[in-house]
């Protein structure tokens, strides 16, 4: 049975993690930050220098952001360490249970705060462009992607994000050829990157009528799409654009016209495609976007040096290159094969709630670079 002793632990260990999480996020300078540029936004002359004031003005946005969000955290504990003392003076059983529901919203708050202190990478605060692709075995294969597809504009829907399909590509039975679609939002980059990689699936196939157990691959890649700010020069000679009839979801319009938009930057060999607007216009121009992305990636990656790493997330989607198992027969588990992270509830995680496998991959990932 619950008791109020119960729930004081577990404040206790709330409040703990919010003092580490003030001293980690530098909630002291950045409140002391964003006074310096609320006066720096009021000067004179501040917007005659557009792009310097979009950037302060990004600046303020973050480390505002960080303080309100552990200041609330913190009036949220205070306030339920005060209904606490009470509750320990006079015995209210329905009282208790408020405050294990209020508890857990908490908890949950400082989890995501937590999550979110360990992006600290140059674009990890961006939104996000998934590409997820079947590998071989044809319809297994193909249903696996859509699962994929599924779990992860799922896991958006939880946390707010807005996704956008862009391009979708059916299989000849079921599932996905191929599909992209863009994470809108802070930080929808740095908390996807743990899935870049092969996804494997341990299954008894619906397609088999023997109901014999099938493995199958699908691989995720995810880049960041990057902001109006930063400058991309594409060249229009460099371009071939193709034009096609969507073929993905999307009303009776969509369907039956050229409007999809498919271009391949010659010199990269980089291809991209969008197909869910209505007409060819919009299409181009959400295509050229997600380029300039691609493109931006491109030379990120080849100004990191690190295209060892990136071949490494790219390696054939077949056996022993997996990051994750799904394993749904004959036993019932998902491991990531990184971070050695279990969960047994593959139903949930499926259902978009990777958040475990995301922050333990985060916590691997800032180890390395301490390490390093």
């Amino acid at each position: 049975m619950l008791t109020a002793a119960d729930l004081r632990k577990r404040l206790d260990q709330t409040r703990a993690s919010l003092d580490g999480l003030r001293h980690f996020l530098d909630v002291d300078a950045r409140t002391q930050e964003v006074a310096e540029l609320d006066a720096r936004m009021a000067a004179p002359g501040f917007w005659d220098r557009p792009e310097e004031a979009q950037r302060v003005v990004g600046r303020r946005k973050l480390a505002k952001r960080a303080v309100e969000d552990w200041s609330a955290c913190e009036r949220a504990r205070a306030g339920l360490a005060e209904m606490l003392d009470l509750l320990e003076s006079e015995s209210d059983e329905a009282l208790l249970g408020d405050l294990e529901r209020e508890l857990g919203e908490l908890e949950h708050r400082v989890g995501e705060l937590e999550t979110r202190s360990l992006l600290s990478g140059e674009h990890d605060r961006l939104g996000a462009l998934v590409n997820i692709h079947p590998g071989a075995g044809g319809t297994e294969s193909q249903d696996w992607a859509e699962m994929l597809l599924r779990m992860y504009l799922r896991w958006g829907e939880r946390h707010g994000f807005e996704t956008v399909l862009n391009d979708y590509q059916p299989g000849e039975e079921a599932g996905i050829k191929s599909a992209t679609f863009s994470v809108n939002g802070q930080y929808a980059y740095g908390l996807l990157t743990s899935e870049i990689g092969v996804h494997r699936l341990v299954r008894i196939s619906p397609f088999d009528q023997a109901k014999r157990r099938h493995t199958s691959f699908a691989s995720v890649f995810v880049s960041p799409e990057i902001d109006e700010s930063i400058e991309i020069v594409i060249k229009p000679e460099d371009l071939r654009v193709d034009t096609y009839r969507s073929s993905g979801k999307g009303g009776q319009h969509v369907n039956t016209t050229d409007s999809a938009v498919r271009i391949t930057h010659n010199p990269t060999g980089i291809v991209v495609s969008c197909q869910n607007e209505r007409s060819q216009h919009k299409n181009r121009e959400r295509a050229m976007s997600i380029l300039r992305s691609k493109l931006y990636e491109h030379e990120l990656e080849k100004k990191r040096e690190v295209s060892k790493k990136v071949e490494e997330s790219k390696l054939d989607i077949d056996f022993g290159s997996q990051i994750r198992s799904y394993v749904l027969a004959p036993y019932r588990l998902i491991k990531d094969h990184r971070t050695k992270e279990e969960v047994g509830d593959v139903d949930r995680v499926l259902d978009g709630d990777i958040d475990p496998f995301i922050r333990a991959y985060l916590c691997m990932r800032r180890g390395e670079k301490n390490q390093g």
